[in-house]
């Protein structure tokens, strides 16, 4: 546990222009780890690097239950906070904006992930149960062909890592 996050889990009452700074620098701290670790999942997802991508799961769940902390804190000393340290509260609401755009980009590549892998699914799933007829019976049909599968049918794989 970094000292950011122990500071963050004792639930500090700002009484003092330090104490303020140093509740905002945390929660800085904290929300940059993030957006960081948030950053380096939306480039391996759009990059189609999924397995990988997961293993920052518990990291960034570990660094947003920390900054959810840091924000709670900023609330319960919101009126300390502005008359102690205005321009560092000003700094942590931008701060919060960027991420916020950040969540906004990464949520959409995940959507985009999501949708190409269930068509292709769908895709895989259609090419599977299409009715394998002779190619001697039909409007198109050869005579003689004695074929009853299509010429490229196999087995179906799909990879669970992805």
């Amino acid at each position: 546990m970094s000292v950011a996050e122990r500071i963050l889990d004792e639930r500090p009452r700002v009484s003092g222009a330090g104490d303020a700074r140093a509740l905002i620098e945390n929660v800085l701290d904290a929300l940059s780890a993030l957006a960081h670790l948030v950053g380096e999942e939306t480039e391996l997802v759009r990059v189609g690097r999924l397995p990988e991508a997961m293993t920052r799961e518990p990291r960034k769940a570990e660094l947003a239950g920390t900054y959810m902390r840091g924000v709670e804190q900023v609330k319960l000393n919101a009126v300390a906070l502005a008359r102690f340290a205005p321009d560092q509260v000003k700094r942590l609401k931008e701060a919060h904006h960027a991420f916020q755009n950040l969540i906004e980009t990464n949520q959409l590549v995940l959507a985009t992930a999501r949708a190409v892998s269930e068509s292709v699914i769908r895709d895989l799933a259609a090419d599977a149960n299409k009715p394998m007829r002779a190619n001697g019976y039909g409007p198109a049909a050869t005579v003689g062909a004695g074929v009853f599968a299509r010429p490229n049918s196999g087995p179906l794989v799909v990879s669970r890592r992805l």
